[in-house]
């Protein structure tokens, strides 16, 4: 589940970064001459005004998502991948600044998630249930930005919390411009401190204990009582280096590199594995995992009304687990306050070394999963946004000042479909 959270999560994050890059260009008058991709804050102000502590933009997105495929991890490689999730968020910016050219900013965010999964009724061999969960993810973000000196530093922190699952995380981040203010360096740290809960299959829970039952809500019981289920510790700390260099009024490329270092409990306790022999057992994965993802966007800006988005990403990590991503998206203005932005984003990777399918395990194995999240597999996402934002406010109400709507289609070649439909408003 915490993967398909993940998707809807940067579908999102996606919605809302496409309304920032566009609110910039669409402020600028045609054949400037100034580059659309020059980072915020330029050109430097000849004269900086300190201002009083006030809401800049208040930003709501709501998904919905909903997937199928027959290769469940909860029944060991086959079985129902059907999910529905429903997510909202919003979050709060507060920015004010002070004598010394310093623009502050705090960032408050808050989301909620609803899902339901027909394959999580089958933690319970009787597969009577159709359980549902919710998660809440607040988040705070403090940073500040000398005007001047083009730099800025922040630090964060979040939490992210469902019944089997509880996450505390915190970042901090710089930037620096070049002297000429075409390129910036980006660096950001941060560290996730997990607990997994150890809800195990009904059939591996001894008989001489009480037995616990996943209810529909989420939650276990003991007898009536809420159950003191054991949590195990995971570990994630990583570190994101960029750099972004605008070549000239119509290019601007960025590159990105990540070094991400898991330990703890890096599997989930009630995902089955199916040995040749027939017998099941848990999934079981090393302690210790390392990722190493490498990135290039390159934007260009083909005229006054198209903008192409285009990004490609190498992976690779100590599981064997090796993966290319190129992704292209074209901004298209039909007005000057109306734009469509068709996207496509394909997928490939090779499965990692202690994946096999239902029944291919040996009793022999040291490590071993039938999640086919670890699946050498080929994706294909695609799909479009429509984008609004009128001078006077949508639908003449000057506060919100942008609305977008998209819609996306997946399709992986282990037969797992998936689609989902986000909306995003800001309110300046």
């Amino acid at each position: 589940m915490r993967k398909v959270f993940l998707s809807i999560v940067g579908f999102s994050l996606l919605c809302r970064l496409n309304v920032a890059a566009q609110t910039k260009q669409d402020s600028l008058p045609h054949n400037s001459g100034v580059s659309l991709f020059r980072p915020v804050g330029d050109p430097e102000p000849a004269e900086y005004n300190p201002r009083a502590l006030h809401v800049d933009e208040i930003n709501l997105v709501s998904s919905y998502y909903w997937q199928n495929g027959d290769h469940s991890a909860v029944t060991g490689g086959v079985g129902t991948e059907k999910v529905t999730d429903i997510s909202n968020g919003i979050d709060l910016k507060l920015v004010w600044g002070d004598p010394k050219a310093k623009q502050n900013s705090l960032t408050l965010g808050l989301g909620i998630d609803h899902h339901t999964s027909a394959s999580a009724a089958y933690v319970n061999v009787s597969g009577a249930s159709n359980p549902g969960g919710s998660r809440i993810y607040p988040s705070i973000d403090w940073t500040t930005e000398n005007i001047k000196k083009g730099s800025s530093f922040g630090i964060g922190a979040y939490y992210s919390g469902e019944y089997n699952y509880q996450s505390l995380g915190a970042d901090m981040h710089f930037s620096q411009k070049t002297a000429d203010k075409n390129g910036e360096f980006s660096a950001k740290v941060q560290a996730y401190f997990d607990q997994v809960k150890m809800i195990y299959p009904s059939e591996f829970i001894p008989t001489t204990t009480t037995t616990i039952v996943t209810s529909a809500s989420g939650t276990s019981s003991e007898e009536g009582g809420r159950a003191n289920i054991p949590s195990r510790p995971r570990n994630t700390y990583s570190v994101s280096l960029g750099y972004s260099q605008i070549i000239n009024s119509r290019m601007q490329v960025m590159f990105l590199v990540d070094g991400v270092a898991q330990n703890g409990y890096l599997g989930l306790p009630f995902h089955r594995v199916y040995f040749n022999t027939g017998k099941d057992t848990i999934e079981h994965l090393p302690s210790n995992r390392f990722k190493l993802p490498l990135g290039v966007r390159l934007n260009y800006f083909l005229g006054d009304n198209v903008i192409l988005r285009s990004y490609y990403r190498y992976y690779m990590d100590s599981w064997g687990v090796k993966s290319n991503t190129v992704g292209l998206e074209t901004a298209i203005k039909v007005t000057p306050f109306f734009s469509v932005s068709p996207f496509y984003r394909y997928y490939d990777q090779t499965a990692a070394k202690y994946f096999a399918p239902y029944e291919a395990h040996s009793p022999t194995d040291v490590y071993y999963t039938s999640n086919y999240e670890y699946a050498q597999f080929h994706a294909n996402f695609y799909g479009i946004g429509f984008r609004v934002a009128p001078p006077k406010g949508v639908l003449g109400w000057q506060s919100l000042h942008d609305l977008e709507l998209r819609y996306g289609h997946y399709s992986q070649t282990t037969n797992l479909v998936s689609n989902v439909v986000s909306l995003s408003l800001g309110f300046k």
